[in-house]
């Protein structure tokens, strides 16, 4: 039998380069799973999380989040409009929510990412991740994410082994895509207990978890000279950790590999790309969407171009 009690939904709409921090901030003030989706028409990003019940204070909540959204713009990040909005919704509503706003997606034809939900069947020869929107960060959906996968796509080879090695996996996704797509090592690693968690049940999910070894480590404390290198390295981390661990990043690529940096504010992306150029690498590719800028380097690359 279908319940029909209401559900109360918290929703902050921001700027897609503050979305994290947002999403932050409303978990740790409600203390539930935080989900973000954002629309290409608006340019905007919203953050979203469900209540049992009304809340008892929604004025308290809305005062807590505003003068949250007052500290991150004060830290450098601008939340744009930084709308609170508190909704009663029907239940089922909600469920049909996540299916609005997490669709399959269509990665270069040879990779088909989508939700538990779907029906699309992939195209012939097209690999498969099957992953449902949770806490962890990683759907595919954000500029950054989608860039890496575009990237994975990219770089496979028919009848060549290719290894792989994810820096703050999240939610598992690019490691899983590419143990689908033939990729072999494939090594990822998060200093999130959670994330790693959740990685590795998607991996159970998705039929990858004996070629895909997730780990928790700090990317800060590995060691400096590693005992293995990798032909595709994806980095998806704030630039000032790429910038500090460069050094530790450059030298887990095998040359003629490729490393990609993704996670950078536009306005940041120059320091990233001198930093990593003092080690020899170069910018191969560079892709802009909204307020970010992802590249891909390597020590013997192509001219830089636009994708």
């Amino acid at each position: 039998m279908k319940t029909t009690k209401s559900l109360w939904r918290v929703a902050v709409t921001t700027a897609p380069e503050a979305e994290e921090a947002v999403a932050e901030l409303l978990g740790a003030a409600l203390g539930e799973p935080v989900s973000s989706h954002f629309r290409l028409k608006t340019g905007r990003s919203t953050v979203t999380t469900y209540l049992q019940s009304k809340p008892a204070a929604p004025g308290q909540i809305r005062r807590t989040l505003l003068a949250g959204l007052k500290q991150i713009n004060r830290c450098g990040l601008k939340t744009g409009p930084g709308r609170v909005t508190l909704a009663k919704i029907r239940r089922e509503d909600w469920a049909e929510s996540w299916k609005r706003h997490f669709k399959p997606m269509d990665i270069g034809g040879r990779l088909l990412i989508k939700p538990s939900w779907s029906r699309r069947r992939p195209r012939q020869n097209q690999a498969v991740v099957v992953l449902d929107p949770g806490l962890s960060f990683g759907t595919g959906r954000h500029p950054t994410t989608g860039f890496c996968l575009r990237e994975l796509v990219r770089h496979v080879k028919k009848g060549a082994d290719r290894s792989f090695l994810d820096m703050g996996t999240g939610s598992g996704i690019l490691a899983i895509a590419a143990a689908k797509l033939g990729y072999a090592p494939v090594q990822a690693f998060d200093l999130d207990p959670e994330a790693v968690r959740v990685a590795r049940a998607n991996a159970r999910a998705n039929g990858v978890q004996r070629k895909v070894r997730i780990e928790r480590r700090d990317v800060a404390k590995l060691p400096v000279r590693p005992a293995r290198q990798y032909d595709l390295i994806c980095a998806n981390l704030i630039s000032t950790l790429l910038i500090a661990e460069r050094r530790r990043m450059a030298s887990r690529l095998r040359p003629g590999g490729t490393l990609v940096l993704a996670g950078i504010l536009k306005s940041e992306f120059s320091r990233v790309r001198k930093a990593f150029a003092e080690l020899g690498l170069k910018l191969a590719v560079v892709d802009t969407r909204n307020e970010w800028r992802s590249g891909s380097f390597g020590f013997a690359g192509n001219k830089p171009g636009e994708v």
